[in-house]
């Protein structure tokens, strides 16, 4: 990718994409600014080398036209505050003549945060028209915003046909570090998947397959893969078009001597409640009436000790319904072990990144990516236009 470092930025006005999608209550209230931290060092640097520095980002799903809940005004201040008192203004658009009047009354080592980019519809269209007025507002182009990566929008690949693209240090930490699990040569390599649906991670089991040593499964996908074994899964959700599928994955993965390991023992209940019973029972032992909603205890020992001897981890999605505690254990007793070995340890973004923050294990996995989206297409290993913008 083409680095920051190589580009001259005194006086220049720097148009830079970030990813300040955070959550926010109902008052307009940050519940969690991490994706506003992670974007500092690139701000920082910009501010530092004396850039006029234009952000634009995209804040929830407004459909293409203004929606006033959507807005990134409630941002500035606290951009402000992240940034130490440095100078923040406020845009009502993100284009057009008033905001272009800002762009050029700015002075260097000033900040400009433009209205969401969604407000218009050619955003998500990659409109060249809208893609050529966000161009016309910098001189430099620099895209630090790797969870939208993988949208082939205006503002991540659009704008780079127009202005000189280059990567910011989060992009460019990200992909450094997602190459770097995928492409280890510390041995043995892990991935661990679980969430909801093999649908959904079809094609990074696929990709894995020829690059890892083990892939350990849990959640709703390690079903699907447990029924196409022969096995009752009662209630529980699995993708039964996906059986012959989930075989030949499994075959294949013998035929490349990559394990694939899958629950022994699993958590059952009738329902998914607060107050629902779980119990623990072996994966042949399954009632019909019953759902699998986590792994067992023997399941979190025999990962435990496969994590404790891996060199390289990746893990994307929980082992269960982790939103409920009684089916959260397998979840949390993953993240622990991620925490506690010796490997290096990536987690995909997404609700895995959820979890491990509630444990405040953050600072014991060896990076969290901002990704989600972005991070299972590229161990999927699709080439992702944000990151082919810059040189990538």
């Amino acid at each position: 990718m083409r680095n920051l470092r190589d580009v001259e930025l005194d006086g220049k006005r720097v148009l830079m994409r970030v990813d300040f999608n955070v959550p926010m209550d109902k008052q307009g209230n940050i519940l969690d600014d991490g994706k506003m931290r992670g974007a500092l060092p690139t701000i920082e640097y910009v501010l530092a080398h004396n850039g006029k520095l234009i952000l634009m980002s995209h804040l929830g799903r407004p459909k293409g036209k203004p929606d006033p809940k959507y807005s990134l005004k409630g941002l500035a201040p606290h951009l402000k505050r992240l940034l130490n008192g440095a100078v923040v203004s406020f845009a009502e658009d993100c284009v057009g003549p008033e905001v272009e009047e800002k762009v050029n009354s700015m002075n260097p080592g000033e900040v400009l945060l433009l209205e969401n980019l969604r407000f218009h519809s050619g955003e998500e269209e990659n409109d060249a028209d809208f893609s050529r007025q966000l161009a016309s507002l910098g001189d430099v182009y620099i895209n630090d915003a790797f969870g939208t990566a993988h949208r082939a929008h205006s503002s991540t690949v659009g704008v780079a046909d127009y202005l000189p693209a280059f990567a910011g240090f989060l992009m460019e930490a990200e992909v450094t570090m997602l190459k770097s699990v995928v492409e280890s040569p510390e041995r043995p390599r892990m991935a661990i998947l679980g969430g909801a649906k093999v649908t959904d991670k079809l094609g990074i089991i696929e990709n894995l397959l020829e690059k890892m040593d083990i892939i350990i499964m849990g959640g709703g996908m390690a079903n699907t893969f447990l029924k196409a074994q022969g096995k009752n899964v009662g209630k529980s959700l699995f993708e039964k078009d996906l059986l012959i599928e989930g075989n030949r994955l499994l075959d294949k993965a013998e035929k490349k001597k990559v394990r694939i390991l899958l629950p022994v023992d699993v958590i059952i209940t009738g329902e998914i409640s607060a107050d629902a019973v779980a119990a623990v029972v072996g994966v042949d032992e399954v009632p019909d009436d019953m759902m699998i909603i986590d792994i067992g205890p023997r399941t979190i020992e025999i990962y435990r000790e496969e994590i404790n001897q891996a060199k390289t981890i990746i893990w994307n999605g929980p082992m269960g319904v982790y939103e409920y505690e009684q089916f959260a254990r397998g979840s949390k007793e993953i993240t622990r072990a991620m925490a506690n070995a010796s490997a290096v340890s990536v987690i995909g973004g997404g609700d895995s990144a959820v979890i491990a923050h509630d444990l405040m294990l953050d600072d014991k996995i060896t990076h969290i990516s901002t990704g989600g989206g972005a991070t299972l297409e590229f161990l999927e290993g699709i080439k992702l236009p944000g990151v082919v913008a810059c040189g990538g």
